[in-house]
């Protein structure tokens, strides 16, 4: 009777382990074709513009960005965005709040003290 149980329990386990992890191995294989592909849909992309604006091919063949300059615009970013923020002291305060008294939270109201 207990074998039969178990039996039954794991099956069904086995099948929702072997669908979970189906669909998150499924999912990371879309998110790199969508990775690998997205700078060339970019590029497609700047290469409409390019030759809408009547810009010729040849000036847009070669259309990366080195690696040193794109970490250089990165850099810059991060310097900017960091640059916004003032410095802070590192000291916490905590005030004490008086309450006034509230029969709300009286705890000689409460369930066993009730009158006879």
């Amino acid at each position: 009777m207990l074998m039969n149980i178990l039996s039954i329990g794991s099956q069904g386990g086995w099948t929702v382990a072997i669908v979970g992890y189906s669909i998150v191995f499924i999912a990371l294989v879309l998110l790199v074709i969508v990775f690998i592909n997205l700078p060339k849909l970019l590029q497609l992309n700047l290469r409409k513009k390019l030759a809408k604006a009547g810009k010729p091919s040849a000036e847009t063949d070669d259309l990366d960005i080195e690696d040193g300059v794109n970490a250089a615009i990165a850099m810059a970013l991060y310097l900017h965005s960091n640059q916004n923020h003032d410095e802070e002291s590192n000291i916490i305060t905590i005030k004490k709040v008086t309450k006034n008294y509230s029969p709300w939270s009286s705890k000689i109201y409460g369930v066993m003290n009730q009158p006879r």
